[in-house]
């Protein structure tokens, strides 16, 4: 659990918060004659948890206690939290959903998946793996051996794994390494992860070049910037990358490179 203070308090008014907009009546309990106060009493939620009610009480008086996620999750359950509200519940207790896994894209936002759609620019939408779960016609065009190959979805595989990545995408190495350090940053709370392993074990096994850009620890945050390609048909591009969370999709990123304007030409001396 956390041992900042404002932050242990701040969990133990949330879970008491919502302990105390439940009746007993939605849980399947009897509601009873004397209750004096609102809502469920500590030891239902505690017992209807699995936990101890003296753990539990603990927490809502803001003491620095240890939970495990499981223990967190059986919480969210009984407290009924939403799906923000459970994700606040666990980033007070810094601790990692155990049911927060890569979502389908089934469960992207309608309005999400219309904007790759309509966007003109190339577009997709990445999940904690990096597998592409939506894409638009442009960025289909774009990345030839990606997108357009029903068997090859996880853009780390493609880069490190596909050899006509090396082609399409200008200055291979230096993208390749921070694309590295990239992923790093998304995978460092995850690692236990099953998918995220195996991807990991597989790149590290049969990608001399990400073995050693793993082993060298470098982290970055997966930004903007400028992104060039030597496209088998289209010849050199440019383009800026942005790249945006997607609300209440954490693990969820959309990615959109913009076509960048042609410098321009130089004057003669």
């Amino acid at each position: 659990m956390p041992k900042d203070l404002t932050q242990r308090e701040e969990l133990g008014e949330f879970i008491r918060a919502h302990r105390e907009r439940l009746t007993p009546g939605a849980l399947g309990l009897a509601s009873g004659s004397r209750r004096r106060t609102p809502g469920l009493r500590r030891e239902e939620v505690a017992q209807l948890a699995g936990l101890s009610t003296t753990w539990y009480s603990w927490i809502e008086q803001g003491r620095e206690v240890s939970a495990s996620p499981t223990a967190l999750a059986r919480l969210a359950r009984v407290l009924k939290l939403g799906r923000a509200e459970r994700a606040y519940l666990f980033e007070l207790a810094g601790k990692r959903d155990p049911d927060q896994g890569d979502m389908g894209a089934e469960e992207i936002p309608p309005a999400a998946l219309a904007c790759v759609e309509t966007i003109a620019a190339p577009a997709y939408i990445l999940d904690r793996s990096w597998n592409a779960l939506r894409w638009n016609a442009a960025a289909e065009h774009l990345f030839t051996g990606w997108l357009d190959r029903p068997e090859q979805r996880n853009l780390l595989r493609f880069i490190f794994l596909e050899p006509g990545s090396r082609s399409l995408i200008s200055g291979w190495e230096e993208r390749a390494r921070r694309v590295a350090a990239e992923f790093r940053a998304v995978a460092g709370t995850h690692l236990d992860d099953p998918t995220l392993r195996r991807i990991i074990d597989d790149l590290l096994q049969n990608s001399p070049d990400f073995a050693t850009f793993w082993t060298e620890h470098q982290v970055i945050g997966r930004e903007g910037g400028e992104r060039t390609f030597n496209h088998p048909r289209d010849g050199f591009l440019r383009y800026e990358q942005a790249t945006f969370d997607l609300s209440g999709r954490p693990d969820l990123k959309l990615t959109i490179l913009v076509p960048a304007p042609s410098p321009p030409p130089r004057r003669s001396r």
